[in-house]
């Protein structure tokens, strides 16, 4: 079956870096496109970062833009999400998740175009 597993949160100071994993299974990797989402507590789920079935195009949220990455490599059905210049409010868990539709800009961040969701990986930026 589908699967997709998250690693590589934990504890960093403000400013720092982390490098997330997604590894997926159970499905045609590079036939999919895959996003990176968050959710803090008491607030909704945001999109982070979205990325088209052969790394060509790439979709960032505004709060990331600039300082998060998103990358695959297909060899290894994996998808990364590299964070730099950390912030205390990208305090979240981070999921990743595969697109089920025709990746573009206007869907890209819609989490209903997502239909298979990892269990997510928590980051925690101190101050």
């Amino acid at each position: 079956q589908v699967q997709l597993a998250e690693s590589g949160g934990g504890l960093v100071q403000a400013g720092g870096s982390l490098r997330l994993s997604c590894v997926a299974s159970g499905f045609s990797f590079s036939s999919y496109a895959l996003g990176w989402f968050r959710q803090a507590p008491g607030k909704e789920r945001e999109s982070v970062a979205a990325v088209s079935r052969f790394g060509v195009n790439r979709y960032y949220g505004d709060p990331v833009k600039g300082r998060f990455t998103i990358s695959r490599d297909n060899a290894k059905n994996t998808v990364y999400l590299q964070m730099n210049s950390l912030k205390p409010e990208d305090t979240a868990v981070y999921y990743c998740a595969r697109n089920g539709r025709a990746l573009s800009g206007s869907n890209w961040y819609n989490s209903g175009s997502y239909d298979y969701w990892g269990q997510g990986t928590q980051v925690t930026v101190s101050s």
